[in-house]
């Protein structure tokens, strides 16, 4: 299957060549490591392997290493990296991949692989393992490995004083929803003409609205939405999300894009609950209140994730139009 995604790119040295000629030679790549530390020894022997071989690239290359621990990480210890190595599982990637930017390279590296263990990590996003690391790092700073450009959801809140913010993007999924989740979520629904439906404009009470990316369906929107056996093409898979009114009573679950979609049309909500909060990736919560308009489409920062023996759309081709 041709990846539309799937790209190699200059080596991340060519990062520095605006520079001149001695700064250039001078600055070596800026590497940071963040590691999944619950001090479980399969993960301690993880971050080891990935030490011993980061350790023969400051020797070879005079390559800068950082380590930091996902708990003690902050957005700052993100900016001006030319790679960032995230050492754990999906839930390590995801957790962080919001502090960083379209322009940094990500590089996973699953530290207990369930093909090693049955209670390991799937590490779907995790294109790496320490078995194949030293020779992959490598990859990824000569710039041979594959560059897969993942679009991101995020939300935008309009308060109703006119105050705009930002919910953190979404590599997965994002969540809409009153606060008391024991309290219906209730909302004014719109959105554009798109895939066949015509406009939507309806009030729906609902337990919240369920947001994902095309990769992003397997973590909780296959759960909630019965799609099993849907496959979507390849040129919609980056400018397309899916969405779903959860537990939308059965009456109201119309075919027309209001109960769940396809869709690459933004879609409004205008809050009509005391308290409501976004959640993306089951991270970080924001925050808003009645009358708040808040607008979720795919237009979140790209991430540059690495993966080297195939590209991540090859892992869902079963999900992908033949």
């Amino acid at each position: 299957m041709e990846s539309h995604v799937g790209l190699c790119v200059a080596p991340i040295w060519d990062a520095h060549r605006g520079k001149p000629a001695k700064e250039r030679d001078a600055m070596p790549p800026n590497v940071l490591v963040v590691y999944k530390k619950n001090f479980e020894e399969v993960h301690d022997k993880a971050l080891a392997a990935v030490r011993d071989a980061l350790d023969e690239l400051v020797r070879d290359r005079g390559t800068s290493i950082s380590y930091k621990a996902r708990e003690t990480v902050s957005r700052e210890d993100f900016v001006g990296r030319d790679l960032v190595i995230i050492l754990g599982g999906d839930g390590t990637l995801t957790s962080i991949a919001h502090s960083i930017d379209s322009d940094t390279p990500v590089m996973g590296v699953n530290s207990h692989p369930q093909d090693d263990d049955e209670d390991g990590s799937y590490g779907f996003y995790m294109g790496s393992d320490t078995k194949h690391f030293a020779e992959d790092v490598r990859s990824a700073l000569d710039g041979t490995g594959i560059v897969n450009v993942l679009p991101r959801l995020q939300a935008e809140i309009v308060t109703t004083s006119g105050k705009t913010v930002l919910s953190d993007p979404a590599l997965n999924d994002l969540i809409i929803a009153n606060t008391h989740q024991y309290q219906p979520s209730i909302y004014k629904l719109e959105r554009g003409a798109d895939g066949g439906h015509g406009n939507i404009d309806t009030v729906q009470r609902s337990s919240g609205c369920l947001f994902s990316t095309f990769l992003g369906q397997g973590a909780w929107f296959r759960h909630v939405v019965n799609i099993e056996g849907a496959t979507f093409p390849m040129d919609e898979v980056n400018e397309r999300y899916l969405f779903a009114s959860r537990d939308l009573p059965r009456a109201e679950r119309a075919d027309d894009g209001s109960y769940w979609a396809w869709t690459g049309q933004p879609t409004v909500m205008t809050s009509d609950m005391h308290r409501g909060y976004i959640v993306s990736d089951g991270w970080d919560e924001t925050h808003f209140t009645r009358g708040a308009r808040v607008t979720v489409d795919l237009s979140g920062p790209t991430l540059q994730l690495l993966t080297f023996r195939r590209t991540i759309h090859d892992r869902v081709a079963h999900w992908i139009e033949p």
